[in-house]
């Protein structure tokens, strides 16, 4: 990654309220058009981050540049460059959608604000809802609205604190369709989730945060890719043909047996050589399956290890 092709980089970020270290030295960079997610638990960060990022909180340490422009030094530039979205929709909810576009475009002297609030209400699917009270919308129906409006002056940059927290499963797909949009646009995303399938459909490098600090950071694939074993499930037809498999794999593998499901798993790499490979055994030796299963290492097997293992270096 080239400077030039940076738009966010933290450089030893701290920060503490009194005795509370809320950051301790958090180091991270963001591609110029791409979606990257903080990923923890309550507490672990990740709003302090934004806040600092979009100029509303000092650090007590650290270097943070935006856009090319220091944020500490440079806010009113760094403010001209983003956007952000809260964790709280920010609406009147007197107003209608379209009024809300048209407060947000007038207070930031925007052109043509009747070109630019029709094509925000087509781009998010509000065209019918336009002129209806912001109290008659659904949870989805905000959030849309309330990113409609953080695109209002065209911002390169957009923060997203949480924006799918309390919506239902299909608003918050819906509102994956908006996000994954704008970075397709060029924007250039930085969000926090708590939800860990958030990260993995949405991001192109995913942070994980825990008490204040970045523990690991990679794409989606390259972290899970530090679980490097998935298991296997085989099921079988009686007690006769589970033994046998038994006694056969467990020269060779790790067996874990359930007698009860006449099931057992095995860790594997999970390459398709190595399936194969204990596939043809088990048939060579004529043993009975009924079912066959893989479960390789997802973003929640990644996040719970990452975390019991810094919660053990406590103790």
């Amino acid at each position: 990654m080239t400077e030039s092709n940076i738009a966010i980089s933290v450089s030893n970020l701290k920060m503490a309220y009194k005795d509370n270290k809320v950051l301790t030295d958090v180091n991270f960079t963001v591609e110029k058009g791409s979606t990257f997610a903080l990923l923890g638990s309550n507490g672990a960060g990740k709003t302090t981050i934004i806040k600092i990022l979009s100029t509303l909180l000092k650090a007590d340490e650290g270097e943070v540049i935006v856009n090319n422009f220091n944020v500490t030094n440079n806010s009113k530039e760094v403010r001209n460059a983003i956007s952000l979205t809260g964790q709280s929709v920010a609406l009147d909810y007197i107003l209608t959608g379209r009024e809300n576009l048209q407060m947000i475009a007038k207070l930031r002297n925007v052109n043509h604000i009747d070109i630019i609030v029709n094509a925000l209400l087509k781009q998010f699917d509000l065209e019918d809802a336009a002129d209806k009270r912001i109290a008659t919308y659904s949870g989805g129906m905000c959030r849309r609205l309330d990113l409609a409006m953080s695109l209002i002056g065209n911002p390169s940059i957009i923060f997203l604190d949480e924006p799918t927290t309390g919506l239902d499963p299909q608003a918050r797909i819906a509102l994956w369709d908006v996000i994954k949009n704008l970075t397709t646009s060029g924007i250039t995303v930085l969000l926090t989730t708590q939800y860990l399938e958030e990260a993995d459909v949405l991001a192109d490098q995913i942070a994980i945060l825990h008490k204040g600090k970045i523990v690991t950071q990679g794409s989606a694939k390259e972290l899970k890719q530090q679980l490097p074993n998935a298991h296997l499930k085989l099921s079988f037809a009686d007690k006769e043909n589970l033994s046998a498999a038994i006694s056969l794999l467990s020269k060779t593998y790790d067996v874990i047996t359930n007698k009860e499901s006449l099931s057992l798993s095995i860790s594997s790499k999970g390459g398709v050589e190595d399936i194969s490979k204990l596939l043809n055994t088990i048939c060579e030796a004529k043993i009975n399956v009924v079912e066959f299963s893989q479960k390789l290492p997802t973003l929640e097997d990644v996040f719970l290890d990452i975390v019991n293992t810094e919660e053990k270096k406590v103790v």
